[in-house]
């Protein structure tokens, strides 16, 4: 399916719930997706614990990564995020940091009407109906960091 540019609203931010130690990449990912019976990666770009960045679907297709929000988002999935004994943590390098900067900044420029930029945990649905999704209430823990925040306080030196 077709994922317009006009369509996407937010870029969610994803992990791959590996240890610090496995650096996998797009085609590892690729090959899990695939043996859960999707088509391809579900992922638009993969960043490696090196930082480098690795292409996944194109970003005219619409992703397979976050269930009810996958033709209005793009995704990107950071390599790591669970420590050794395999408990969720923020364990990602300055490196894929850096990366994924550059891929939101770029998404931004290439995709005018995104206004969110958020963790998969995020969308986990607002149990108390407050209007916030608050640690209990996530259904994951991916991508083991707080995206909103980290994205504010990157923009605000931007």
């Amino acid at each position: 399916m077709e994922l317009k540019p006009g369509d996407v609203s937010m870029i969610v931010v994803h992990c791959s719930a590996t240890k610090a130690h496995q650096d996998v990449g797009a085609y590892e990912i690729d090959q899990w997706h695939k043996d859960r019976g999707w088509g391809m990666i579900g992922y638009h770009s993969v960043i490696r614990r090196s930082g480098e960045i690795e292409g996944g679907r194109p970003l005219n297709v619409v992703g397979a990564h976050a269930v009810g929000h996958n033709k209005n988002s793009v995704a990107v999935c950071l390599v790591g995020g669970l420590d050794p004994q395999g408990k969720p943590e923020d364990n990602f390098t300055h490196e894929q940091y850096a990366s994924l900067a550059q891929i939101i900044s770029n998404w931004k420029s290439t995709l005018p009407n995104i206004y969110d930029v958020l963790g998969h945990r995020d969308l986990s649905p607002d149990v108390d109906g407050d209007g916030i999704v608050e640690p209990w209430e996530w259904l994951k823990s991916c991508p083991c960091f707080d995206v909103r925040s980290w994205y504010g306080k990157w923009e605000d030196k931007a």
